[in-house]
């Protein structure tokens, strides 16, 4: 088998440290692979906790080996430890380099692969450090202060480009040094929080010259500016990237602040030369020439293709997200993933290529409707990709100028399973998989075994839970296809108990997914996990409604401005047609979601019309109105919800908030759970308190559940099981009738 070339780009140093093999002292406190035993085959939370969670993958130079990153957590400490591993590209030989209290992570190649790069915290900072690939020999080689958050060196290795936390805002102390103690934020502009923190620093590129031992000559790409690059809150060194010569960095930046920044998605990809200091936008230029693509007449799998919003290059101009740049391996062009619409963070995800030399830009996907996930570059002529299509997530191949024949991307993979990362492997790839019965794994595929009615050939590298597989039993999952109420074709993915048996009658949940445009696809969860809602025997229906991707663009857009309508109806229709099932007990529904999810619960709370004997909301909206004014990101209530409650003439925002969940509490007759984390900045945690509140009022069984060190997700371990506890507990309560 062929190996792989470089994933990622990561890098260490400084004072040497002990190799792994001798700090066997501190194996009784470190958190390592767990040796859990479980009992009836049954999925519990102390056995979701218990997995090893797959992180970054590195390729070495000659495609020979593959390092990796498993992050290990402990429900006692209430912590994860993140360690590296190392195998050939065939999956054998596969060692444990680190085993130590320290986190490493975001491995790669360099010195021709004579070493590892890595970040690690063992400095007390997060700085980048290396080791030979056999593990000793640690050394850091970085010590910036503050730390360091991202890496990638150089194809020359002669420079590393980093990323880097820098101050924008003062603080109150620094203000008024005379109040040292006082704890006051003082704003005076929007975008003051974002996500889960108060925004008072930014990430910035910095480029520095490395001689091999030490890094000296440091620049920050955007000194003296509070942008943003890679962009917050999830953005990594993915959004920055190295041109094959070494001399110019492409990097992903939406130059906004304030009221601009938190109403516009508009990000740009901009080209920094390292010999000028002079930096240009690969989007706005007014020099390059977008090309139209042709008509394209065939869709995925050969149906026909759903009309969609195309773009003229009149209109085009690269107003919403411009994210994560890749430089052809000559050079000779760079490709990054480009959204159409300003404010509009789930529109269709396309391939756009510029021609550095011609100056001419077009999109290589024309026609493809459905997002790219993510892409790498083959070839100078050929990329791989991944994108999600009626339910799962595949690997397809695009030439670099099919466009121009009408030729849409080649599926090469097929299953019930999505592949998330992928890294080229010489004439292979090595991705990671998984699906609703199995986390992450490494596979390696041959993209040159595909033939006509044939898929490419994949081998599974990694086991890292098949200890703990060994000992459960999953549920089935099933794909089902029902009508909608307006005569269209919906997936309805569903999920059984184990040891199932169709002569028995299962309380039933629906559950809602978030996003609310993101796909329901073949997803593995350590929290939202179907299959340890299946081990406490229930049904799982988990309908892909309107405003999905993977269904076409019109599909996936109807939901923008339309909360209440069509997608509300799809999960009544889905939960209704698996309710016709003799195994179903139509009298123990439950509904269950979170995010977009949870608003879906708050709404089908107030009109499921006696169907659902209990509801369960995370981190929902409650009342739309609030919502509003109190989300960070206000590009996204602009959007999706048509714009200002204010606007008295703006039908579509009035149809929105007329339909806010809180109007209809006078409707709510059943049970509800509500939970949310007080660090969530989209969506705050008064709205599940307000909730919670008017369902007390109301006489309604209730309860609330309150992280206040969570933010969208919860994070901590032992968060996680008592989150598991209460959920099933709560159904339990109202879905389970006593027995006599």
């Amino acid at each position: 088998m062929s190996a792989i070339l470089l994933a990622t780009a990561s890098c260490g140093g400084g004072k040497e440290s002990a190799p792994a093999q001798e700090t066997t002292n501190q194996d009784s406190l470190l958190i390592q692979r767990s040796d859990i035993q479980i009992k009836d085959k049954r999925l519990t939370p102390e056995a979701l906790w218990a997995m090893g969670r797959i992180g970054g993958i590195a390729v070495s130079p000659d495609a020979g080996k593959v390092a990796y990153t498993v992050s290990y957590y402990s429900v006692p400490q209430n912590k994860s430890n993140t360690e590296i591993f190392l195998m050939n590209a065939d999956g054998s030989a596969n060692v444990q380099l680190t085993r130590d209290e320290w986190q490493q992570n975001q491995p790669a190649w360099i010195k021709d692969g004579k070493k590892l790069a890595y970040l690690s915290n063992e400095s007390g900072t997060s700085q980048v450090w290396e080791m030979n690939p056999d593990g000793t020999g640690r050394r850091q080689l970085t010590d910036y202060a503050g730390g360091i958050d991202g890496f990638a060196f150089s194809p020359n290795g002669r420079k590393l480009l980093f990323i880097a936390q820098v101050k924008t805002v003062k603080s109150t102390a620094e203000k008024y040094p005379d109040l040292p103690q006082a704890s006051g934020i003082i704003v005076d502009s929007l975008m003051y929080k974002h996500w889960d923190e108060w925004t008072t620093t930014a990430p910035h590129p910095f480029v520095a010259d490395f001689d091999g031992d030490e890094i000296s000559n440091v620049r920050d790409l955007l000194e003296g500016t509070p942008y943003e690059s890679p962009m917050k809150p999830f953005g990594g060194i993915e959004q920055l990237a190295w041109s094959p010569a070494s001399d110019k960095i492409a990097y992903t930046c939406r130059k906004k602040t304030g009221k601009a920044y938190a109403t516009s998605t508009d990000s740009d990809i901009y080209l920094y030369d390292l010999k000028t200091g002079e930096t240009s936008n690969l989007c706005k230029d007014p020099e390059i020439k977008k090309i139209v693509s042709v008509e394209i007449k065939k869709a995925l799998a050969g149906e026909p293709i759903i009309k969609t919003y195309s773009p003229s290059p009149e209109t085009d101009k690269n107003e919403g997200y411009d994210t994560n740049p890749q430089f052809s391996p000559n050079g000779k062009y760079i490709a990054w993933q480009s959204m159409a619409h300003d404010g509009y963070e789930s529109d269709r995800n396309r391939l756009y290529v510029l021609d550095l030399e011609k100056k001419e830009k077009f999109c290589a996907d024309a026609g493809f409707d459905t997002n790219v996930d993510s892409y790498v570059w083959a070839s100078d002529s050929l990329f791989y990709l991944t994108a999600t299509w009626h339910g799962t997530e595949q690997i397809y191949a695009l030439g670099l100028n099919d466009w121009k024949a009408g030729k849409l991307p080649v599926k090469l993979t097929d299953g019930l399973h999505d592949y998330g990362t992928i890294a080229l492997c010489g004439d292979n790839l090595i991705a990671t998989r998984h699906s609703m019965s199995q986390a992450d794994e490494i596979y390696v595929v041959a993209p040159g075994t595909a033939a006509k009615n044939h898929y490419a050939e994949s081998l599974q590298l990694t086991h890292e839970n098949q200890h703990i597989y060994d000992q459960l039993e999953m549920g089935r999952v099933e794909e089902r296809w029902i009508k909608t109420t307006d005569d269209k074709d919906m997936l309805v993915w569903v999920i059984y108990p184990p040891q199932f048996d169709a002569k028995k009658k299962y309380p039933t949940l629906l559950y809602c997914e978030g996003g609310p445009q993101s796909p329901l696809s073949q997803f593995w969860s350590f929290r939202w996990n179907f299959q340890i809602m299946a081990a406490n025997d229930y049904i799982i229906v988990a309908p892909c409604r309107r405003g999905m991707p993977g269904f076409g663009t019109e599909w996936n857009e109807a939901i923008s401005g339309d909360y209440g309508g069509q997608c509300m109806k799809d999960y009544l229709t889905a939960i209704d047609e698996v309710a016709k099932e003799p195994f179903v007990d139509r009298d123990h529904l439950g509904c269950v979601g979170a995010s977009f999810g949870g608003f879906s619960v708050y709404w089908l709370a107030g009109h499921h019309e006696g169907r659902f004997k209990a509801f369960i909301a995370h981190d929902g909206i409650f009342n739309m109105e609030m919502q509003y004014l109190e989300t960070e990101e206000k590009w996204f209530a602009n959007w999706d919800m048509g714009g200002a409650y204010w606007d008295t003439e703006n039908k579509v925002a009035q149809r929105t908030f007329a339909n806010s969940p809180h109007k209809f509490v006078d409707k709510w007759d059943t049970p509800i759970l509500c939970i949310h984390g007080e660090k969530d900045y989209r969506i705050l945690a008064n709205q599940a308190m307000a909730a919670f509140d008017a369902a007390q009022l109301r006489g309604i069984p209730s309860q609330l559940l309150i992280f206040p060190d969570e933010n969208h997700w919860v994070l901590r371990p032992q968060n996680g099981v008592l989150w598991q506890r209460t959920f099933f507990a709560w159904l339990d309560k109202w879905l389970k009738p006593a027995k006599p």
